[in-house]
């Protein structure tokens, strides 16, 4: 793998282009099936407040690869989602970030950490997605997937890590121009193309987001963590959500969880962590001061369970001494981290039986099967990234609304409020304090197996075969793992000297070589580097290395090759010409 590739983001004109060419070629919006689309239920309302902000479903990307570039988040509105936590914004834009990044290949690790964009970059990624979901939700073609009312969303910032890089011009005015993002929307307007035009006059909200969760990151101080809030409330005026860590549970809870109870024997927990992050003790007196700070100046602070958990890396399959663990444990941990701030900190957090006004959010592990339990306890709302980087993609997204929407329907109820009391009064009844301490024993009860080892350890299936440039078993799994939407793919038709029905290419520009492609792909060999590399972007492609084409023409697709690409420029014409082939018209501008 090259080190650090940079990510060229695709220009507002060419999203949408590629919008309306993919849709009519193929029925589908970066790769993301009809069938798909999440399209509400008229008797079962999912919607919520966040920070007091209306949002029409409780679940959305976590901060991390789902929610950095512009396809993305509208992939995930597609999928259902009405809360996006956008990926973390710091002062340090230019991160030299080891590949690969992400291990999905049983639990859930990473080292990627903060956005791999320049800060002017993730502003204008932002403010695109913004502008796309609101003219495709008066899109006509789409109106019968999506259904009369998509309802609203809410675009949440993350920034991190420090008070002196959140107080720099960069970031700061990157906080004030997603509060008024009207100098940029009206920058990128001429974008639209003339398959939009009879939308493309509308008044897009100029509020892009007024929230923040705060991402502490670990190791730090509480000092540190309090100075933020309150600057973030008293100088962008916004409600602020701050994100705690696992290691507030101590090392010996989190050992006796991990590695005791959940079986995962080779996970090394790093006891500096726990040292250097910030302390219960503290937390809670945090939580009650910040609390209390907002409300005096007319705002509201939650608070997010939780950062990933750092641990040593045994594994060594990624180029970093310490790995951050994600997925079925962490989900684990971080229900023993509510159950506990909830017994510390009566009336105070906005849960089910004690009615505080200090807003809950949750991200760990959080799947179809847990997720009616995870909203059931009352957190507002769960966001997702470990699932959508599975086979499926941010396609899991809306049957794991479906499955939400049958929970609530077949308790008789008709929102999550009404949903929540009755299951309060169901789980008082069998002994439990509150919803929280119900799936707290669950989870590490009769459903035990379901985050431990045991129930983790099942590798993704492989067979014995070289991947090649040419055919494979067409599984379908690198294009929907990508949480860039980098992959697509071409029927085979009757491209003369080609197997399988389905070969698939790359647009590299969006590929930023996080590996998880090269994870789930049944063949060995790195699907990133050896299906065809296509490229957009002239300076892109000259200063690249290996087998790859660039993409140009009028009319019909042409490709020069290099790094001895050249014996297969035939056979990529003829799929990237055909009924069904690049999804991108060509002859557009690149960003």
């Amino acid at each position: 793998m090259t080190d650090s590739p940079p990510l060229t983001p695709m220009s507002l004109e060419q999203l949408l282009l590629r919008i309306e060419h993919e849709w009519t070629s193929r029925q589908r919006i970066f790769d993301l099936p009809s069938a798909r689309i999440w399209k509400p239920a008229e008797d079962v309302d999912l919607s919520f407040e966040f920070l007091g902000r209306p949002a029409a479903t409780p679940i959305g990307p976590a901060a991390g690869p789902h929610s950095q570039m512009a396809q993305n988040i509208v992939l995930a509105w597609l999928g259902g989602s009405r809360l996006f936590e956008l990926k973390t914004v710091q002062i340090l834009d230019d991160l030299d970030i080891a590949r690969p990044c992400i291990d999905m290949e049983t639990i859930g690790y990473n080292i990627e950490w903060s956005q791999e964009l320049e800060v002017h970059q993730s502003l204008e990624e932002y403010v695109k997605a913004w502008m796309i979901i609101e003219i495709l939700r008066r899109w006509e073609p789409l109106a019968e997937h999506l259904g009369p009312d998509t309802g609203a969303h809410v675009f949440d910032l993350s920034v991190g890590y420090d008070l002196e890089g959140i107080k720099s011009e960069k970031v700061a005015g990157f906080i004030r121009s997603m509060g008024n993002a009207a100098e940029e929307i009206e920058r990128l307007r001429p974008q639209i193309p003339a398959g939009f035009s009879h939308i493309a006059d509308i008044d897009f909200p100029t509020v892009v987001s007024d929230t923040v969760t705060l991402s502490t990151f670990h190791g730090c101080p509480p000092d540190e963590i309090e100075a933020i809030t309150k600057h973030l409330i008293d100088d962008h005026d916004v409600d602020v959500i701050a994100k705690l860590n696992p290691t507030l549970l101590g090392l010996e809870r989190v050992t006796e969880i991990v590695n005791d109870q959940l079986g995962y024997d080779t996970v090394t927990l790093v006891p500096t962590a726990f040292e250097e992050d910030l302390q219960f003790g503290r937390a809670i007196e945090l939580i009650g001061e910040l609390n209390t700070h907002a409300k005096d100046r007319g705002h509201r602070f939650g608070i997010k369970l939780t950062n990933t958990l750092v641990v040593a890396n045994n594994k060594q399959w990624m180029p970093e001494d310490t790995l951050y663990l994600s997925g079925p444990p962490l989900h684990v941990l971080a229900t023993t981290l509510a159950e506990a701030l909830a017994t510390a900190l009566p009336g105070v957090l906005m849960l089910p039986g004690h009615d505080g006004d200090v807003q809950v959010s949750f991200s760990a592990g959080v799947t179809k099967e847990n997720l009616a339990d995870t909203i059931a306890m009352g957190v507002r709302p769960a966001t997702i990234c470990s699932d959508l980087l599975k086979p499926g993609g941010y396609g899991r997204l809306a049957p794991m609304l479906k499955s939400l929407t049958a929970a609530v329907s077949d308790a008789g109820a008709a929102d999550l409020d009404g949903w929540r009391t009755s299951r309060l009064a169901d789980v008082r009844a069998q002994g439990h304090r509150d919803l929280v301490a119900s799936h707290l024993a669950h989870v590490l009860g009769e459903d035990v197996e379901r985050y431990s080892l045991a129930g983790n350890s099942k590798l993704p299936r492989s067979v014995d075969h070289e991947l090649e440039t040419w055919g494979c078993v067409a599984c379908n799994f690198c294009v929907t793992v990508c949480p860039n939407d980098a992959f697509f793919k071409i029927p085979t038709g009757d491209v003369e000297g080609l197997e399988g029905r389905q070969q698939y290419m790359v647009f590299t520009e969006l590929c930023n070589e996080c590996g998880n492609c090269m994870t789930f792909c049944p063949e060995d060999g790195d699907p990133a580097q050896i299906k065809p590399r296509l490229f957009t972007d002239a300076s892109r492609f000259d200063s690249a290395e290996g087998p790859r084409f660039l993409l140009g023409g009028e009319g019909s697709v042409e490709a020069r090759p290099a790094g001895g690409a050249d014996e297969h420029v035939p056979t990529l014409l003829q799929l990237l010409n055909s009924a069904e082939g690049l999804p991108l018209p060509v002859g557009t501008e690149g960003s």
